[in-house]
């Protein structure tokens, strides 16, 4: 029985496929195996980050078979395409890193070229590292498709001497070995064992943090990021997204639908009370920006104030992706968020179903070990928090989980760094004093450029002991694998003129994390006399190229550092064009 046909009359696809004067597009179609009644079906682009560059990509190629599969299953015409990832763990503690928070913007530009180009319906978008997930969701939103995400799933642990250890082992161990306190042969076994399988890092770092985000926030459906990417088993949700995203184009359900500035603070939630990583405060301002919501870094740090930390996660708890999963992942998390009146309920989802309605089906409760009650927190206020003062105008994030009251305030004079190697090399020499604040500037997204992350330098502290006798402040980022009393996204940038370009050695520096401050001894007066003898940013060597390019166009951290003017300048959506 032929399938009753398709009404394109508002879906993209219509301007490749329908009518005469498509027939030299369908002969394309007809080229590539397709037949008359896929044509006519719906065209869902399935987007990938696949890649050889680390195991948080290499599997991404097989589950978006699964993906197709569900498409088809829903009426659908699959079609799969590529974008790039750039994989922190690889581009750390070097040059490569400038590529990293830049690679989030071409992930997001690249998808949407290709769905504008092609003319697809809708999309489901898979990816694994840090920057592609957000990039993917950017895309989504700026699109305002119908969209379902799904996260690549995580790495299993490795396992050493009777205990689970992660890639952040091997880069405090990198620190032990240069204080002496491990060997070489120590260090190659620990390499050799650590990341044994497919999946991205497996402590609740920035992909497992943004994998939370994309079910809190709705784009995924519930329960589909926790698998570890080994199993098989993750088949199912790829199935069932393609699936679910032919119901959305059904309903003309679109991201924006689902992308609100409620579910916005439902996915601030989970990131507050997980522990997660810092670096949430920059792509869910950057996810808020494609839907035109105000959203920026102090609302995010404004959820994270008050929500309890419940979830024991490495990097300051004990536990990693795979235990979540088995103690019955977000879902389980959000049951307890909803206990406290922490969620709003009337939240659209990738399922077409509000997130109380998929709350409701699920059976699982908290296990007091990996997920604890929220009436019995570990901390009482989020795992995240932001800061603000003459030191940080725009604010700043510091990720607190783990750490106790006394930790979460220190008062130091500064040591001032230009670049993330120059403080490497200080730690590495052992070239600073306990009790100083470390000050690395000039890693802004635009004075870096690209905002690298900070993990070789502070993993090292950490594998010398020092990680709680110093504090370190930068305009730059951190990995969501660091530990220790470390400030971000201190804004403005120095580039931009800020303050912490305007710091010398000695400055005294006041850390608060309990009254949300961050600031300098320093008088207004003497801070505008310093201003007005400011010689401007500091020269890069990237002077042509797409990091230039970046330079030129990347905002402020506080908004997100996006490159574009977002939903509030558009003049129309793709999917009505």
């Amino acid at each position: 029985m032929p399938k009753t046909p398709v009404d394109k009359t508002n879906l993209p696809s219509r301007h490749v496929t329908e009518g005469p004067s498509r027939a030299p597009h369908r002969s394309y179609f007809y080229a590539m195996g397709l037949d008359e009644e896929a044509i006519k079906q719906p065209w869902v682009g399935v987007a990938t980050c696949w890649n050889e560059a680390a195991p948080c990509n290499i599997s991404l190629n097989r589950q978006a078979q699964a993906v197709k599969l569900g498409v088809k299953k829903g009426s659908g015409t699959p079609r799969e395409f590529t974008t790039i990832t750039v994989t922190d763990g690889i581009a750390m503690g070097h040059e490569g890193m400038r590529s990293s928070l830049a690679s989030r913007e071409a992930i997001a530009d690249t998808v949407e070229l290709t769905m504008r180009g092609h003319c697809y319906d809708a999309i489901v978008g898979l990816a694994g590292c840090d920057k592609s997930l957000p990039g993917m969701m950017m895309a989504m939103v700026r699109l305002n498709t119908p969209s379902v995400f799904i996260y690549g799933g995580s790495i299993l642990p490795g396992r050493l001497d009777g205990k689970d250890v992660t890639v952040q082992d091997v880069f405090e161990a990198v620190g032990k070995h240069q204080a002496g306190n491990m060997t070489d042969a120590e260090l190659e076994v620990l390499e050799r064992v650590a990341c044994p399988s497919a999946g991205a890092c497996g402590g609740q770092f920035t992909a497992n943090t943004m994998a939370c985000v994309s079910e809190a926030i709705g784009l995924a459906l519930m329960n589909s990021s926790g698998a570890p990417a080994p199993y098989e088993s993750r088949d199912q949700y790829g199935i069932a997204s393609g699936e679910a995203v032919m119901n959305l184009i059904s309903k003309n359900i679109r991201a924006r639908d689902i992308v609100t500035r409620k579910s916005l603070e439902n996915a601030a939630r989970i990131v507050a009370c997980t522990g997660g990583s810092t670096n949430a405060g920059l792509h869910l301002p950057a996810i808020a920006h494609e839907a035109g919501i105000d959203f920026d870094l102090m609302d995010v740090c404004d959820i994270f104030r008050d929500t309890p930390y419940f979830v024991d996660l490495k990097p300051g708890g004990q536990y990693v992706a795979k235990d979540l999963y088995e103690a019955g992942g977000v879902p389980v998390v959000l049951k307890e968020l909803r206990k406290a009146g922490l969620i709003h309920e009337d939240c659209m989802t990738a399922s077409g179903r509000v997130i109380g309605e998929e709350l409701d089906m699920i059976k699982g409760e908290a296990d007091n070990n990996v997920i604890y009650s929220v009436e019995n927190p570990l901390t009482k206020t989020g795992g995240v928090v932001g800061l603000k003062g003459n030191l940080a105008p725009e604010g700043a994030i510091v990720k607190v989980a783990g750490m106790n009251t006394q930790e979460q305030s220190f008062t130091g004079p500064a040591r001032c760094f230009e670049s993330e190697e120059d403080a490497f090399e200080a730690v590495k020499a052992r070239k600073y004093e306990e009790g100083e604040v470390l000050v690395i500037r000039n890693e802004g997204p635009s004075g870096g450029p690209g905002m690298r992350e900070m993990l070789a330098t502070t993993a090292a502290l950490s594998g010398q002991g020092m990680g709680k006798k110093v504090a370190l402040i930068t305009d730059g980022r951190f990995s969501g694998a660091t530990r220790g009393f470390c400030v971000g996204h201190v804004g403005p940038e120095a580039a931009h003129g800020g303050p912490i370009g305007l710091l010398q050695n000695g400055d005294v520096i006041t850390i608060n994390a309990i009254t949300g401050e961050l600031s300098v001894d320093l008088s207004d007066a003497v801070l505008a006399e310093r201003k007005a003898n400011w010689k401007g940013p500091k020269e890069t060597i990237y002077a042509s190229g797409a990091l230039w390019k970046y330079a030129q166009l990347v905002g402020g951290a506080r908004l997100g550092a996006v490159t574009h003017p977002g939903a509030k300048a558009e003049k129309h959506i793709y999917m009505d064009l």
